[in-house]
């Protein structure tokens, strides 16, 4: 028996359910592709810093790249990077240029539909403030005091309705982070993955992050909507649900100096159990 069919028996193993004497057929198109090819094409973001952005080189690094790799050095084969933004990475998805999306994407039922997006989630990001050090250190502290937002972003209404906030509402970031940076602001309410991007660039030494974000908004890696629910979808989630439990998204964050996350922080103490029982 080849190793490819050796994987691919294991896995079948672990994704095909039996119900009523019957067996649940999935799709395994996929995971065959990826291991005959012997390549991994996955798309991730090409300037989102820390998360996948260019090196010097012009090879693309960060977070999600490391995740990738993870998934190619488990399968065998090597790594393919392919650089997608925001509007064309589902579509990506759905016309075969990729195998794999992990590119910053968050789950929404809407896309649901539209891509097999993997469980558990990997990363979550939510609203929190930027500011100079020093100057806040809990949410408290903006109440009846100027922030700069981003006009049209609901981040703007948390921050005036349960904190008691004054925001200042720009046109857009640039404006926004300027205004902060100029001192008619004491910070600036943003999504906090934006903001550590920001923080990672160098730009902006002396702010910090320094209060946590008020709610999540998970992110999942995701497969083509065919493949969610066979093997292909089922060895991405072994993989994902891995990432949490040996500490390999903490261990990123570390590396690309990101600030800790208490969601990451419960998932992998939640998912710490006894399995000695599987070696008997």
């Amino acid at each position: 028996m080849t190793k490819m069919n050796k994987m691919l028996g294991t896995l079948a193993l672990a994704t095909v359910t039996a119900t009523a004497g019957q067996a649940q057929e999935v799709s395994n198109d996929r995971f065959k592709d990826v291991l005959e090819r012997g390549v991994l094409r996955v798309g991730v973001q090409g300037a989102f810093k820390p998360w996948a952005f260019r090196a010097p080189d012009g090879a693309v690094q960060g977070i999600e790249v490391d995740l990738a790799q993870t998934v190619a050095d488990r399968m065998g084969v090597e790594l393919e990077t392919v650089v997608i933004s925001s509007a064309n990475r589902m579509e990506f998805l759905q016309q075969g240029k990729i195998d794999l999306l992990i590119g910053a994407m968050s789950d929404r039922p809407d896309r649901r539909e539209i891509v097999g997006i993997v469980e558990p989630a990997y990363w979550t990001s939510g609203p929190t403030l930027m500011a100079k050090e020093g100057v806040i250190s809990s949410w408290d502290d903006i109440e009846g005091k100027p922030v700069c937002g981003k006009q049209g972003v609901f981040y703007n209404k948390i921050a005036e309705v349960e904190f008691g906030a004054d925001v200042v509402a720009f046109g857009g970031n640039t404006e926004a982070k300027e205004a902060l940076r100029s001192g008619k602001c004491v910070a600036w309410v943003y999504d906090d993955t934006s903001i550590a991007a920001d923080l990672a660039s160098g730009e902006w030494e002396g702010y910090e992050m320094p209060v946590d974000t008020v709610f999540s908004n998970p992110w999942g890696a995701a497969v083509p909507l065919e493949e969610k629910d066979g093997i292909w979808g089922a060895f991405l989630a072994g993989m994902a649900y891995n990432w949490h439990k040996e500490g390999t998204l903490i261990a990123l964050e570390e590396k690309w100096g990101v600030k800790p996350s208490p969601w990451l922080a419960e998932m992998n103490e939640s998912l710490q159990y006894d399995d000695s029982y599987l070696e008997n």
